[in-house]
């Protein structure tokens, strides 16, 4: 990671900023919102109060000596971090280590009847099974008659979207020349075709959200393999339930019992993803440090060694960008390549924008933004990028 003195790690401790409004009013709202999703007991709901008390007023505490995972977070840094309020840490730090407190709180790690019951699984179950997935997935159906290099454009942009991914479906390449052609466009950055130039061999996918993102990322994986783009796909989950709608293994098997229950094309999308697990075409992986607070600049050796051997890997969504990237105050028009040079093997990004955090613009378009948006434009969601370095 470059030596930049002008991109400070991001903290929570700016009155107004997003990271703050996130930090003081969303994860007491997530608290309020688990605890009503389950009949939890007193114990579960006295530790809820506890967290939501210490997480808007308190100091971090570490985990508990008989925590499974002390030790890692320890070394991750709860040693140097505890007795330090929320705010003054890292942002990244701190909103992950709330989501691992909470897994505490509900009783997720154990023993105990609610041991490894996901917190959020009523939420991601309903996004999954509302009427727009049927929707989306009935849109694939539209795309039958298209060139296979107009479904896997179709299917790219649906995976960045992720729950706009209808959008994604019906993209046109004349919709997307005249987006390219707003004075604010919705894709800030777009290297799709270097994208498309690299795939072959093994391809790593580091997903993001269950649920109506993770669909379309399982879509494209279905496509690129059945059309010998790319010879093997490692979809890379998280081991644990993690920022709300994070994808878990779980999650995985439910999308993929929703595409094999659909009508039309995505049944035959589903039958085709399942049989690519059966036969080790596609291969799921849940390391420890896909919960890790910290950035992908410093994963293990294992895990780099992965990522190395790898023809590609495709980094999805906001959290993972931020840890690509590193969470810090970059000046928009730092080089993209500049900041992944750390990173074992070619490398790319898809990301709607939902934090603050951005590389790789030309001058030209952070301008454009900014008039015409002022600072919303990087956490609203409304823009999305496409960004690759090669080796």
């Amino acid at each position: 990671m470059p030596d930049t003195p002008t991109a400070p790690v991001i903290l929570g401790d700016e009155p107004g900023s997003f990271p703050r409004s996130v930090l003081a009013e969303r994860h007491p709202a997530i608290i309020h919102q688990v605890r009503d999703a389950f009949p939890y007991g007193p114990e579960q709901h006295r530790a809820l109060d506890a967290l939501l008390k210490n997480c808007t007023e308190g100091t971090i505490e570490p985990l508990p000596r008989d925590a499974p995972d002390h030790d890692r977070w320890a070394a991750w840094g709860t040693d140097r971090y505890a007795g330090q309020s929320w705010y003054d840490v890292p942002w990244l730090w701190s909103e992950s280590y709330f989501y691992r407190r909470l897994l505490d709180a509900v009783g997720y790690f154990g023993p105990g009847a609610w041991q490894g019951i996901d917190p959020f699984r009523p939420f991601k179950r309903a996004e999954l099974d509302a009427p727009e997935t049927d929707q989306e997935l009935a849109a694939l159906d539209a795309l039958a008659d298209s060139s296979p290099e107009e479904r896997a454009n179709s299917l790219l942009h649906g995976s960045l979207w992720g729950n706009r991914a209808d959008l994604g479906f019906r993209l046109s390449a004349a919709g997307a020349e005249s987006a390219a052609q707003a004075p604010v466009p919705a894709l800030v950055a777009d290297d799709s075709e270097r994208l498309w130039s690299l795939l072959s061999g093994t391809l790593c996918l580091v997903a993001d959200n269950a649920g109506r993102e993770l669909i379309p990322d399982l879509l494209l994986l279905a496509h690129l393999l059945d059309q010998r783009r790319i010879e093997r796909a490692v979809l890379h989950i998280k081991p644990h339930p993690y920022y709300v709608s994070d994808a878990t293994t779980a999650d995985v098997v439910d999308a993929l019992h929703r595409l094999v229950a659909a009508p039309g094309a995505a049944a035959a999308y589903g039958r085709s993803l399942w049989s690519a697990m059966a036969d080790g075409r596609l291969t799921v992986r849940a390391h420890p440090f896909s919960c890790a607070p910290l950035p992908y600049a410093d994963m293990p050796a294992d895990l780099c060694a992965e990522f190395a051997a790898a023809t590609l890997t495709i980094v999805k969504g906001d959290l993972n960008y931020r840890r690509l990237v590193g969470d810090r105050r970059w000046p928009p028009t730092t080089p993209f390549a500049d900041v992944t040079a750390f990173f074992p093997g070619p490398v790319a990004a898809l990301r709607t924008l939902k934090s603050d955090v951005i590389t790789g613009l030309d001058v030209r378009t952070e301008t454009a933004l900014d008039e015409a948006e002022g600072q919303r434009w990087r956490t609203g969601g409304t823009h999305a990028l496409i960004q690759v370095r090669g080796v």
